[in-house]
């Protein structure tokens, strides 16, 4: 009605309130007035803390350019959500979602599918042949080497000793190192076998895990409780290139991070120090490098990062899952190598993929730190509950004591002149593809960056390198597409050493076959994929099939 004050009730009321209570004590009034002004200018404080730690990370361009990206990424997922758009966009992913299925499910005459618990249990005879059917559907050829990274093989030798460790703790839990005493030995001494490694000090520690992702999440963990029991940080940073594992992004999801990637110098592919140094504020909790990194194999400049760490007093992890137990034995194999160690004092934590090179079985990994104070702030321990008291030093809690033992089997078998045969084999023969990368295709190919150890990355300044990955699929590689910028990689692995100059005509077959087609030509699933996501300034399509292929691995 005309004259009707538009104001809220509540705040009609806050202010009857306030104007009575003024006129009962006007020393209320005041306070009343002094609390609003300091939730008031604590509430402005805090943001533009916020925004000065931004312009000071990123720069004003940068600031300017991660709100351009911001705005394009919002204004085009509401583009995408518009009724007409939503419903044609849903019915591509789910028409790309069923030739996936299609791809991975097993369908058709003479597959069987058990939705159920037999109503009786099955003889070991048949079990033994469905078995070994399973093991012989059409999969990538990696017993000849044609497969990236992927199978870390160590020879029929060592699966059958893995094999005959794992019968005879298939029982074994190290979570009762009472009842299984042997494992606990074992999984000691493989720590420390790993320590001695990576050159640790006397009292460093470490942990066994279930892999790189598990090493590295307990890595941010222990940084993020360092942090909040000695500083009281309660907004916790880490500092990443954009080249290292996803797994950090996942950290930062599980534990309430936010997470700065950092761009990479164009030319040595390194994490940019002076980006990491301006970012760097009273919340960061944990700086990264990598040794090397999966996308491009390069190993980034670990002791600049060391003295950023050491001048800052801020924990340094480097992850080390892919080096593993090649990085350690570079330089006595004759290759050139970079510091990434403990025998920098800045490095805090390092993780080591023992299912990798070590050639262990998959399912294990190693986590080390400098000190034990450090290992234990990722410790979980509860004296409350009424079980008793539990105490776990990583995610897990009952965990296979048959994988501990069929690493340890590894580890002693090989020892360290094995590792370092092979470290000489497989780094040759990456340095062999590498090589002849770029002396066969100068003009069409380049080696991104200058690897050192595993890893060969590839792109191209003349024809789509995704067209060239999806004509090495047709002859049966198995390789890694990467994308920012559009690359393909190599991982090699001990079967890789066998297939060098293979792979190099191959190589040569595929890039003439891409040439021949021309620009116009249709494009293969991985070219029509990565050309799609690297054009979409909103990832959610690419999301929804990364969503859709997970889905896919749980049908029946």
């Amino acid at each position: 009605m005309p004259g009707t004050s538009r104001v809220p009730v509540s705040l009609r009321n806050l202010t009857s309130y306030k104007n009575a209570a003024a006129k009962r004590n006007p020393l209320l009034a005041f306070n009343f007035d002094l609390l609003r002004n300091i939730i008031f200018t604590l509430f402005i404080l805090r943001h533009f803390r916020k925004a000065i730690r931004q312009l000071r990370g990123r720069g004003i361009l940068g600031t300017l350019t991660s709100f351009y990206k911001y705005v394009l990424r919002t204004g085009y997922g509401v583009f995408l959500n518009l009724p007409g758009v939503k419903s044609r966009v849903q019915l591509q992913v789910e028409e790309a979602l069923k030739k996936l299925e299609d791809k991975l499910v097993q369908k058709g005459p003479g597959v069987t599918h058990y939705n159920t618990l037999p109503k009786e249990g099955m003889k070991e005879e048949e079990i033994k042949e469905i078995l070994k059917g399973l093991s012989e559907l059409h999969h990538a050829e990696w017993e000849k080497g044609q497969v990236s990274g992927a199978v870390y093989h160590g020879g029929p030798d060592m699966l059958d000793l893995q094999s005959e460790a794992y019968r005879l703790f298939a029982v074994s839990n190290p979570l009762h190192p009472d009842v299984f005493p042997g494992v606990r030995k074992m999984e000691a001494e493989i720590v420390s076998m790993v320590l001695s490694m990576f050159n640790a000090p006397l009292g460093a520690g470490g942990i066994t895990t279930s892999g790189g992702t598990e090493s590295i999440l307990l890595a941010c963990l222990s940084a993020r409780n360092k942090a909040y029991t000695e500083r009281s940080v309660t907004e916790p940073e880490i500092i990443v290139p954009i080249t290292a594992h996803a797994a950090f992004d996942k950290a930062a999801s599980y534990f309430g991070l936010r997470i700065h990637h950092v761009d990479i110098n164009p030319v040595t592919l390194q994490v940019d120090l002076r980006a990491v140094a301006r970012l760097i504020n009273y919340n960061t909790i944990l700086l990264v490098g990598s040794a090397p990194n999966f996308p491009h194999g390069i190993i980034d400049d670990i002791a600049g990062l060391s003295k950023l760490a050491i001048k800052k007093r801020i924990p340094l992890h480097v992850d080390a899952c892919l080096g593993s137990f090649l990085v350690p034995f570079l330089e006595q194999a004759g290759f050139p190598s970079a510091q990434f160690d403990f025998r920098l004092k800045g490095v805090t934590s390092i993780s080591c993929d023992t299912h990798k090179y070590g050639f262990a079985p998959k399912g294990n990994s190693v986590l080390m730190f400098r000190n034990r104070k450090l290992r234990a702030y990722g410790y979980f321990i509860t004296a409350t509950w009424p079980g008793g008291v539990y105490a776990s030093p990583s995610l897990a809690g009952s965990r296979a004591g048959s994988l501990i033992a069929g690493t340890w089997a590894s580890l002693m078998k090989l020892g360290e002149s094995g590792y370092l045969d092979s470290c000489r084999e497989i780094v040759g023969a990456a340095k062999k593809i590498e090589a002849g990368i770029k002396e066969r295709f100068p003009e069409d190919l380049f080696v991104m960056g200058e690897p050192l150890v595993s890893v060969v990355a590839f792109g191209s300044n003349s024809i789509n390198v995704y067209e060239v990955a999806d004509e090495m699929s047709a002859l049966g590689w198995h390789l890694n597409a990467l994308q920012s910028p559009p690359a393909v990689h190599i991982a090699c692995t001990k079967p890789t050493v066998s297939a060098v100059e293979k792979f190099l005509e191959d190589l040569k077959e595929a890039v003439e076959k891409v040439k021949a087609k021309g620009k116009g030509a249709a494009q293969g699933d991985t070219a029509a994929l990565y050309g799609v996501a690297g054009g979409l300034p909103n990832k959610m399509v690419v999301n929804r099939m990364a969503e859709g292929f997970v889905d896919c691995l749980y049908k029946v």
